[in-house]
């Protein structure tokens, strides 16, 4: 089987192709962070007219690296939600229709549901179960993965995601957008000990996370301490250094709730170095492992979309000719793959 998988959820329109023995035959990306860095954040309505612009060439870009035709097609998975809507409309308008075009069954697939299993592209794969942390720019969240579509949410965001928390902070100390890559860039050559920040929601008992008073308390040490280059690099190390523990402290709480020995992270913050080290650290000493997708596949991306998508197909759970996006859409309602087999 092979399956065609469109991304645009936000502000990045990927496109990939996905076999089920050959693996993954063609990845495209734009990213659209040119555009909105001027504004410092995504604009909904330029990010959705930039997906309407360029998601049919990059279609067309990825047929022609895998060196098929749409008669090579057997599906189409496109992201549903949740996302910014008018950006999710562009991909399930195209994605739908081009199955219906073609001829081919359609399915649409959870954003996140992508991330979680992004790291099932790699050689090195978790079994089902394990424990899943995903942190992206709008979503931290603790997953109990039992198998697909078979999760039970631990713990989430209540306010700012750890992705948000970056980017907002990167911004306070004046880097571009978008921030949180910067940040932990500056964070290399910050003084450990000089700043110790809280730890967010690690006094008491429960999963689920908070970043927003981590960003606050980031701001009023920014105005108090001046701004001068080694001060800033100083902050944003004890910053990243806070939101890490509190990520590592939350793994090791639901681990010990748990009981799970395979820990996977995903979404655009698990590319972030220090958290790889450290929760790689901390899996040794527990017996366990971690579990991470490449970096290129930590960001929204059309292959995790694909695979994703490959397996809903499967399981025979297609979409009508209804086009739908769903914004807000809750991962733990999302239907098991054996209720459909």
């Amino acid at each position: 089987m092979r399956i065609l998988g469109i991304e645009t959820s936000c502000d990045e329109t990927g496109v990939a192709i996905y076999d089920d023995e050959q693996g993954l035959l063609a990845h495209r990306l734009y990213s659209q962070v040119k555009l909105h860095a001027d504004y410092g954040g995504v604009v909904p309505e330029l990010a959705s007219r930039d997906h309407v612009r360029k998601t049919i060439p990059l279609i067309k870009e990825a047929l022609a690296e895998a060196n098929c035709t749409q008669a090579d097609i057997d599906g189409i998975a496109f992201t549903a939600g949740p996302g910014l809507v008018g950006a999710l409309l562009v991909g399930a308008t195209i994605g739908r229709s081009i199955a219906y075009a073609w001829g081919v069954p359609a399915v649409a697939v959870h954003h996140m549901e992508g991330h979680l299993l992004a790291p099932m592209l790699e050689e090195d794969r978790p079994e089902f179960p394990f424990l899943a942390l995903l942190v992206s720019g709008g979503h931290s969240m603790m997953v109990n993965v039992q198998g697909i579509g078979e999760y039970e949410v631990l713990g989430e965001s209540v306010d700012d995601a750890a992705g948000e928390a970056f980017d907002k902070t990167a911004k306070l100390m004046g880097l571009d957008y978008p921030g949180g890559p910067l940040l932990a860039k500056l964070a290399e050559q910050g003084t450990p000990g000089r700043f110790t920040f809280p730890r967010p929601m690690t006094d008491k008992p429960g999963l689920d996370f908070s970043f927003s008073g981590l960003k606050t308390f980031a701001a009023n040490t920014i105005r108090s301490e001046g701004d001068d280059e080694q001060t800033r690099a100083d902050i944003a190390y004890a910053f990243q250094d806070a939101v890490i523990d509190t990520l590592a402290i939350k793994c090791r709480r639901a681990l010990d709730q748990t009981g799970l020995k395979s820990l996977v992270i995903a979404g655009g913050v698990s590319a972030n170095k220090q958290l790889r080290e450290q929760l790689d650290v901390m899996m040794k000493k527990r017996g366990g492992k971690v579990y991470y997708p490449r970096p290129e596949f930590c960001t929204d991306n059309g292959a995790m979309i694909a695979y994703a998508g490959m397996q809903r197909l499967k399981a025979q759970q297609l979409e009508s000719l209804s086009i739908q996006a769903k914004p807000r859409w809750p991962i733990d309602t999302l239907a098991p793959l054996a209720s459909s087999c």
